[in-house]
């Protein structure tokens, strides 16, 4: 069996021994910019504890759910042009380093080069695992719509928002749970379970990033504290606060959210209401529900326990998240 660490290298060594189309190593050059920020690796390592819970080797899916982490990064480097964000994981954006133009373009590029990852599946499993993957990867579009609907929207849901974030974030981590079971010979309804226990797992980890993203060390989490604040962006901590809030704060947040004010105040204004209604607190306990959830999912995969104690540990750990 595979430990996290051992999976994670596995996935980076992927990562750099990737084949690029050199005539333009401009194009290229940000790619590999995007790819050696680091990060968690969370997708493909995910997919191929899946696959390692059913047979011990999990050579055959290595480079096809690398190209999950290159989908990912290309769809991190779309956000944040929409965000405008000019820290990803401690490093400058792409956008921010090159151009606008150079980013959308080798972004794009990302979109085929997961393509060509997946290209690289045994054939009896080609078309099931990209079918699989290539409806996450429309669903996180319209996931990235949503947020971006509502961004101009007066009032979110709570309903509404935490589709948004399964959409958005929660499907790519259950197809990655999917395709790697998959590949490892899983039967459908393990198959499936363990769709429903990567997907539980993706909500508590946006959950937490919503949080992290105002109560977050930048030090640690990569990223300026309060940019979704001042992006205007209606996060679990902004729709869980309009929800209870009084007149007065919901009306104070509204005018913080559609501000272009002083940041660093209306950071500091939003973040008060929000230890006011007790939404850090609120935050933990659903994102540790859905981890429960996630967790129950695990245990109803039917191989061994002691198979399924490296995703076990990936699941508790989140519990965790430094903040």
């Amino acid at each position: 069996m595979y430990n996290q660490s051992g999976l994670k290298q596995i996935v980076n060594t992927s990562l750099v021994n990737l084949s690029y189309n050199m005539e333009s190593e401009r194009l290229i050059d940000p790619v590999k910019y995007v790819l050696s920020m680091g990060g968690k690796r969370l997708r493909p390592v995910i997919a191929l504890m899946a696959c390692n819970l059913f047979i011990d080797k999990v050579d055959e899916a290595v480079i096809p759910v690398t190209g999950l982490e290159v989908f990912h990064n290309f769809t991190l480097i779309h956000d944040d042009i929409m965000d405008k964000a000019t820290v990803r994981r401690g490093f400058a954006t792409l956008h921010s380093k090159w151009n606008l133009n150079q980013a959308i373009l080798s972004g794009d590029i990302m979109a085929f080069i997961t393509n060509e990852c997946f290209l690289q599946s045994p054939p009896h499993l080609l078309q099931k695992v990209f079918r699989v993957f290539n409806k996450a990867a429309i669903e996180v579009c319209i996931g990235q719509q949503l947020d971006m609907d509502f961004e101009k929207a007066a009032i979110v849901s709570l309903e509404e928002y935490l589709r948004m974030i399964e959409l958005k974030t929660a499907v790519l981590i259950a197809a990655s749970a999917k395709i790697g079971a998959m590949f490892g010979g899983a039967d459908d309804k393990d198959a499936e379970t363990l769709y429903e226990f990567g997907k539980n797992l993706g909500l508590a980890f946006q959950i937490q990033d919503d949080l992290l993203d105002t109560y977050g060390d930048i030090k640690v989490f990569g990223k300026v504290s309060g940019g979704d604040i001042v992006a205007g962006k209606k996060t679990f901590l902004y729709v869980r606060a309009m929800e209870i809030a009084s007149r007065e704060q919901r009306k104070k947040l509204q005018e913080i959210y559609s501000s272009e004010g002083e940041p660093g105040d209306r950071i500091k204004t939003a973040t008060e209401i929000f230890d006011q209604l007790d939404i850090r607190h609120i935050s933990e306990i659903l994102a540790g529900d859905y981890l429960k959830t996630a967790i129950s999912f695990l245990e109803k995969t039917g191989v061994p326990p002691e198979r399924k104690e490296e995703l076990m540990l990936i699941t508790e750990s989140m519990a965790g998240r430094d903040r």
